[in-house]
């Protein structure tokens, strides 16, 4: 097994991850439950951690992708330039989460406006790793390029 393999097994998480926490979170937020809200903090904290490994191997599956036919290096850079930066956001959104839970703790006041800003780099976080994700696809599923078949898709 190499890098680009353990990368496929491990790119999904990240993405289902923001989006499984940013609802659980929104829920808990909107019916004002401190049990779920709590759960979708820890959430957002567990998809932060387990984007990591998406990331650790995206270098190395890069440079198996890279010799591959039909691969565009371009593609390539488009996808690390985005899951970096969805990367991030993320980890924002995950340092915001814990630092949530530590307000709701200590029941301080700050706690709801710290948890509906997690809330929101939670989906800014999720629509930024879709798209990388999307970008991820076009490297290697030719089928759903714009231009898909012609001697300009790559």
């Amino acid at each position: 097994m190499n890098q680009a393999h353990l990368h496929l097994i491990v790119n999904h998480v990240p993405i289902v991850g923001s989006l499984f926490a940013a609802v659980l979170l929104g829920a808990g937020v909107l019916r004002h439950n401190l049990d779920l809200t709590k759960a979708g903090l820890v959430a957002v904290l567990a998809a932060g951690l387990l984007c990591l490994p998406a990331q650790l191997t995206g270098e190395g599956a890069a440079a198996i992708a890279q010799n591959l036919p039909r691969v565009s290096r371009a593609l390539i850079h488009n996808h690390e330039e985005a899951a970096e930066l969805g990367f991030w956001v993320l980890e924002a959104a995950a340092a915001l989460a814990l630092f949530g839970l530590l307000l709701l703790k200590n029941n301080s006041p700050k706690a709801r406006l710290v948890t509906l800003l997690t809330l929101a780099v939670a989906v800014l976080s999720f629509g930024l790793l879709a798209r990388a994700g999307n970008l991820g696809g076009l490297i290697r599923h030719t089928e759903i390029r714009e231009g898909f078949g012609t001697a300009d898709e790559l």
